[in-house]
């Protein structure tokens, strides 16, 4: 089954030569978008007051997923598809990693699952891109579906867990932080801002 569907989406890819390009761009550099919402995601907590410890944690999440993901591939050490499947139509550029889990799935995974944290509209992009991602990997021949699956997997886990247990002494830290002279990354500053009560998460 991961064989078979791994074939149809090149299929269509062959079939799609006007996505060749947008679809290969976004597989190598799209992760320049993570870091936007990441940054986004600050900024939204910064301005209502609330979620912050989310906001902070999104990105730490993200890069301890790929750290956790790394032995996970050195393990499984699954050959990519384009090493073992003949005549497929291969966009991507060549590498000798091993392809299970996808280490782009796993950070899209991170981003979102952190950011839904934060906030649902703000995830809810965030986990579109992420699928985006994933589908392009698959489309440009870098991974198999299921590649993709895990990593998403792995990258939203680490990240909801990691949250679960660090989340107190983010919120510790953040308040010893507010009466520094870091305090503006963390509110607007002006004493109306900080008098204000904290609009609900939406």
């Amino acid at each position: 089954m991961n064989t078979r569907l791994f074939l149809e989406i090149n299929d269509l890819a062959r079939a799609t030569p006007w996505l060749h390009a947008p679809m290969a761009g976004y597989a190598k550099y799209g992760v320049v978008l993570f870091a936007v919402l990441l940054l986004a995601g600050w900024w939204l907590a910064r301005l209502r007051g609330s979620g912050l410890p989310a906001a902070v944690w999104a990105p730490v999440g993200m890069l301890l997923a790929v750290a956790v993901n790394q032995p996970i591939v050195s393990v499984v050490h699954e050959p990519r598809p384009y090493t073992t499947l003949p005549g497929i139509l291969v966009l991507a550029d060549r590498s000798a990693d091993p392809s299970f889990p996808s280490d782009h799935a796993t950070m899209a995974g991170a981003v979102a699952a952190g950011l839904l944290l934060v906030s649902w509209r703000l995830g809810l992009l965030a986990t579109a891109a992420a699928a985006v991602m994933g589908f392009a990997r698959i489309y440009i021949g870098a991974h198999y579906p299921l590649d993709v699956l895990a990593g998403f997997a792995v990258g939203a886990t680490v990240t909801l867990l990691g949250y679960l247990l660090a989340r107190r002494a983010i919120g510790a830290a953040l308040d010893r932080l507010d009466g520094t002279r870091l305090r503006p990354l963390l509110r607007p500053a002006g004493p109306a801002v900080a008098g204000r009560a904290a609009p609900a998460r939406r």
